[in-house]
């Protein structure tokens, strides 16, 4: 699918997701980006968009909810046209050492449960429109099936609902809807990352560096572009899987 022309559905578009929408935006492609706490990052990033020629909205939604999920996605396609590709971003990384029903219940909304919900609400639009693409977020740890960091377990286990989620979609959403997932590995250093930290993470990497937010837009970009390819989940992580 050509980017130019259609109208991308982005959640969570902060940080890594501005630089998404940029890539986006300047093959062409108009864009919706929801938010629930980065308004002034959303905003931001949808000037951008319209300086590069064009159409952006702002939304505020809480993907937990399936009321504000239904009305972003129809305040997308009434106020940009139609809605060709979903990019479901919103993501919660939270360490959780004293296990808790609350926080299995957390990690899953926000991970799995919010991709679900827009992209049901998403895909009959698409379909509308003769098709579309879905990307979902998952993370290099569960994609290669090593719960390797403690104190992880809601976050570890939503992430991989999320690869489970991307596969049954493409098999639902064919032939119409391509649904693929790609999944991070060291790409950001935190801003508290310590220099032995870093280390770990460079020795632990065979590419031995951080990757760039670049490298998650051309893998989304490939994903759009592609016709052939449904169900993968594409990790993003230098190597740092093999190892």
């Amino acid at each position: 699918m050509d980017p130019k022309g259609k109208v991308a559905l982005i959640t969570g578009g902060a940080r890594i997701g501005q630089v998404v929408a940029r890539a986006l935006a300047s093959r062409g492609c108009s864009l919706a980006l929801t938010y629930r706490g980065s308004r002034d990052a959303a905003e931001a990033t949808a000037a951008e968009a319209r300086a590069a020629g064009v159409k952006a909205l702002v939304l505020r939604a809480d993907v937990t909810d399936e009321s504000q999920v239904r009305a972003a996605v129809t305040e997308t396609a009434n106020s940009l046209g139609r809605l060709d590709i979903l990019i479901n971003m919103a993501s919660a990384y939270v360490k959780t050492p004293n296990l808790a029903a609350a926080d299995w219940s957390a990690a899953l909304d926000s991970n799995a449960k919010s991709a679900f919900l827009f992209s049901i609400h998403a895909a009959p639009m698409m379909k509308k429109n003769g098709g579309g693409r879905i990307v979902n977020f998952s993370d290099w740890l569960p994609a290669s099936g090593r719960p390797h960091y403690k104190d992880y377990t809601p976050y570890f286990t939503s992430k991989a609902a999320v690869g489970a989620l991307t596969q049954s979609l493409a098999v639902e959403f064919a032939p119409d809807i391509l649904v693929n997932a790609i999944a991070p590995g060291p790409i950001l250093a935190p801003p508290d990352l310590t220099a032995e930290e870093n280390k770990q993470v460079i020795d632990a990497t065979p590419l031995a560096r951080w990757g760039a937010a670049d490298e998650i837009a051309k893998a989304v970009l490939f994903l759009i572009d592609t016709d052939f390819v449904t169900g993968e989940c594409i990790r993003v992580d230098g190597g740092r899987h093999l190892l």
